[in-house]
C-alpha cells in the first residue's frame, strides 16, 4: 500500500487504503477523462477557434470596451452561470451579483459574459407536493443547463453561482464535462437566525399531532424561513458549501457569510478576479477537471461525515465522481465514516444553526482539525493552487479589502464545534446497512444509541400519503417497522420524504419502536428516527423490498450494519414482487415531460444519474463494465455497474 502524505502528517491509514483504491477503480476511466481535457485546452483564448461570424454574434450586444477585448482574442473571458431566481431565499441575493463580477473580471484584465441560466427549485416549497417529483432529476437538468451555457465555446473561465439542494451538483456536474475549463463557485450565504430550530420543531410535532391549526404553523414557518440567504439548517444546502470549501472550489471561509453585506460583496468581487488569474491567460491556470480528483472526492466525503452532513450527497457524490472519470460507491463512505470523527452538532443533529457553527469557528477550523489529524488530503489543488491548508482561515474586511486570518485555535462554542481529539462521537455516524432487503444508508448522528435497532412487524406502505392517512387515523400506535416503497428514481423520481419526519418522531416519543425503510430519500433532515433510506435496488430494479409484507418481522440493526427481512430464504425467494398503480405519478405538475428521467434512471448507489459517461465511450467498446466494489464485508453484494453504449 502506498504512504500518502497530508502535510507534515501522514494520513490515517484507512484514510489512505480508501483513497489507494478509489484510485485504481478508477483508473481507466479517470486516464480517459483527463485525455478528453487535455484534447479541449486551446491555445490561446478558446473563442480563438470561432469563426468570426460566430464571434460577431458572440458580442454583438457587448459594450465598446468588452468587445474590444473580444475582439483582441488575446485577454480571459470569464462565462457567468446563474441559478438565481427571486422566489428561492438563497438564490434571491444572485440578483446583484453579475454586475458585481463584470466589474472585478474588466479590473482584473478580462471580461465576463452571462452566459446562462439554469433552473432552481426549492425542496422546501415542493416538500409533499407532486412538484416534488421532478427535484432530483432537476439535478441532471441544471447540469445539461450548464453545459448549453457553455457550448458556445467563448469562455476561458466560470463562475457558478448556485447554492442550493440539486443545484450545486447539478452545475459540478457540468462543469465537470468541460473540465478544461477552470471554474470558482461562489455562494450567496445564509439567512440571519430566525426562530430556533428546537422551537421549530416542536411546533411541526404539535400540528402532526393535531394540536394548533395551519395558522399557527405557518406563523411559525415564516419566523424560521424569514429573509434572504439560505435555511440555516444543516440539510443539503448548507452541506453543499461545506463540501465546495473542502473541494477548494470557494474562497476560504465564504460559505456561511450572509447575504448583501459588504464582506459578501468583496468576497464576490475576489472570487471573479480569482477566475481570471486561473484561466489559461492568467499565472495559475487550474482546469476544474484536474481540481477535483480522487482525493479531493476522498475530502469532500469526510467532510460530510464530520459535519453530519445530507444523506443526500451519498447519491450527489458518487454522480460527481463519476463525471470526472472517478468510481465511488457506498463503501467507501462506510468504510471513511468508522474512523472520521464528528466534529459538530448543527441542527437537525443539535440545536445550533449554521451561523452559531460558523461564528463557533466555521470550516477553517474543521479543515485545520482534520489537517492535524490526518484525516484529510492536504496535497490536493485548489483555486488557490497547491495545498488545502491554505483554506484555514476565515476572511474579514480591513480598510475595504478582505484579508484572511488564520482560523481560531480553539472553538469559541464546544457545544457547536469541537476538535479532533475531543469529537462528539468517534464515527461520522453514516453507515451501509445490506441484507436481503438490498444495500441503503442510514445516518445515526442525531439517533440516540436506544434507537439503533430495531425489529418490528412491516407495515408496508406504496406512498407517504397512505401512510399519513394511516397515521391521522390512529392506526400506527404500536411498534412497527414502516416500508415506504415505489419511492425510487425510476417509480416517481424519488421524492424526499420529510412528511413522515413528524409523525414517526411524535410515534418514538410516545415510547413506540419504529423504524423507515424506503427506496425513497430523507435528506439531511432525517433526525432522529432510525430511517434506512435509498435502498437499492428500487422494487422498480427488481429490488428485493417489494417482497416485503405485512407483518414480515423487519430487523434494522444500524450498529451490525444490517437490514433483514426475517423470512425463511425459501419462502422469500419465492414470493413475487408487489406491482402498484403509479399512472398518478406519471402527469401533472410537468411530470410528464420527465418520463425519459424515470425510464433512463440509474440505481441511487450509481448516482441516481439519467445519463452516461461520455468520456468512458469508445468506439470499439459495446459495454463499459465498472469493476464490483471492493470492500468487506460487503464484497458479495457490491454493486456491479454496466454502462451501454
Amino acid at each position: 500500500m502506498s504512504v500518502f502524505m497530508s502535510g507534515n502528517s501522514a494520513l490515517h491509514p484507512e484514510l489512505a487504503a480508501v483513497t489507494e483504491r478509489i484510485v485504481e477503480r478508477s483508473r481507466p476511466y479517470r486516464d480517459a477523462y483527463l485525455h478528453q481535457l487535455s484534447d479541449s485546452i486551446q491555445k490561446g483564448v478558446q473563442r480563438s477557434t470561432l469563426s468570426c461570424t460566430n464571434l460577431a454574434h458572440g458580442f454583438a450586444a457587448f459594450p465598446p470596451n468588452d468587445k474590444l477585448v473580444l475582439k483582441q482574442q488575446k485577454l480571459p473571458s470569464v462565462a457567468i452561470v446563474s441559478a438565481y431566481n427571486d422566489m428561492l431565499s438563497a438564490h434571491q441575493p444572485y440578483q446583484r451579483f453579475p454586475e458585481i463580477i463584470k466589474d472585478a473580471v474588466r479590473k482584473a484584465g478580462g471580461v465576463a459574459q452571462f452566459a446562462g441560466g439554469t433552473p432552481a427549485m426549492c425542496d422546501g416549497i415542493t416538500q409533499g407536493q407532486p412538484g416534488m417529483e421532478l427535484s432530483l432529476f432537476s439535478r441532471d437538468t441544471i447540469a445539461m443547463s450548464t453545459a448549453v451555457a457553455l457550448s458556445h465555446n467563448m469562455f476561458d473561465a466560470a463562475v457558478y453561482l448556485g447554492i442550493c439542494d440539486k443545484i450545486v451538483p447539478g452545475l459540478l456536474i457540468g462543469a465537470l464535462h468541460f473540465g478544461h475549463l477552470p471554474a470558482v463557485f461562489i455562494p450567496s450565504g445564509p439567512m440571519t437566525t430566525g426562530m430556533s430550530n428546537s422551537e421549530k420543531s416542536r411546533i411541526r410535532q404539535l400540528y402532526a399531532q393535531g394540536k394548533i391549526d395551519r395558522d399557527g404553523l405557518l406563523e411559525a414557518e415564516s419566523k424560521s424561513y424569514h429573509d434572504a440567504g439560505t435555511c440555516t439548517f444543516y440539510g443539503t444546502a448548507n452541506s453543499n458549501q461545506m463540501l465546495m470549501e473542502v473541494m477548494g472550489l470557494h474562497l476560504p471561509g465564504s460559505a456561511f457569510v450572509t447575504p448583501n453585506t459588504p464582506l459578501r460583496d468583496a468576497l464576490t468581487a475576489h472570487a471573479a478576479q480569482r477566475a481570471v488569474e486561473i484561466s489559461l491567460q492568467g499565472d495559475s491556470f487550474t482546469p476544474i477537471g484536474r481540481l477535483v480528483d480522487e482525493k479531493s472526492i476522498v475530502n469532500a466525503i469526510v467532510a460530510l461525515l464530520t459535519t453530519g452532513g445530507s444523506t443526500n450527497h451519498t447519491i450527489h457524490l458518487i454522480a460527481i465522481a463519476r463525471a470526472a472519470g472517478i468510481v465511488i460507491d457506498w463503501n467507501d463512505f462506510h468504510r471513511l465514516s468508522a474512523v472520521i470523527p464528528l466534529l459538530t452538532r448543527i441542527y437537525p443533529n443539535g440545536e445550533a444553526d449554521v451561523n452559531h457553527f460558523h461564528a463557533a469557528g466555521g470550516t477553517g477550523f474543521v479543515i485545520r482539525e482534520l489537517l492535524d489529524a490526518g484525516l484529510l488530503h492536504d496535497d490536493v489543488t485548489t483555486i488557490l493552487g497547491k495545498g488545502l491548508r491554505a483554506h484555514c482561515t476565515e476572511p474579514f474586511l480591513h480598510h475595504e479589502q478582505i484579508v484572511w486570518n488564520p482560523s481560531p485555535d480553539t472553538s469559541a462554542d464546544e457545544n457547536v464545534l469541537r476538535p479532533a481529539d475531543r469529537p462528539f462521537a468517534a464515527d461520522g455516524g453514516l453507515r451501509l446497512l445490506t441484507g436481503n432487503l438490498g444495500r441503503a444508508v442510514i445516518k445515526v448522528s442525531a439517533v440516540k444509541p436506544e434507537h439503533h435497532v430495531v425489529e418490528a412487524p412491516a407495515i408496508v406502505f406504496k406512498s407517504q400519503e397512505e401512510f399519513m392517512h394511516a397515521y391521522q387515523d390512529g392506526k400506527l400506535n404500536r411498534d412497527f417497522v414502516a416500508v415506504v416503497r415505489f419511492q425510487g428514481p425510476k417509480a416517481n423520481g424519488m421524492p424526499e420524504l420529510h412528511a413522515l419526519t413528524p409523525a414517526l418522531g411524535s410515534l418514538q416519543d410516545a415510547g413506540y419502536h419504529v423504524a423507515l425503510v424506503t427506496d425513497g430519500r430523507m435528506s439531511g433532515a432525517s433526525g432522529k428516527v432510525p430511517a434506512a433510506i435509498h435502498v437499492s435496488p428500487e422494487v422498480l430494479a427488481n429490488g428485493p423490498l417489494g417482497r416485503v409484507r405485512d407483518g414480515d418481522v423487519i430487523r434494522l440493526d444500524a450498529e451490525k450494519g444490517t437490514l433483514q427481512a426475517l423470512v425463511a430464504e425459501e419462502e422469500w425467494l419465492r414470493r413475487p414482487q408487489a406491482s402498484a398503480d403509479l399512472s398518478s405519478n406519471m402527469i401533472g405538475m410537468g411530470r410528464e415531460l420527465f418520463a425519459m428521467f424515470r425510464a433512463s434512471a440509474g440505481v441511487a448507489e450509481e448516482g441516481a444519474a439519467t445519463f452516461g459517461l461520455p468520456h468512458l465511450m469508445t468506439p470499439s467498446s459495446t459495454e463499459i463494465n465498472l469493476p464490483k466494489g471492493d470492500a468487506e464485508p460487503f464484497s458479495d453484494e457490491d454493486t456491479n455497474v454496466q454502462q451501454s453504449i
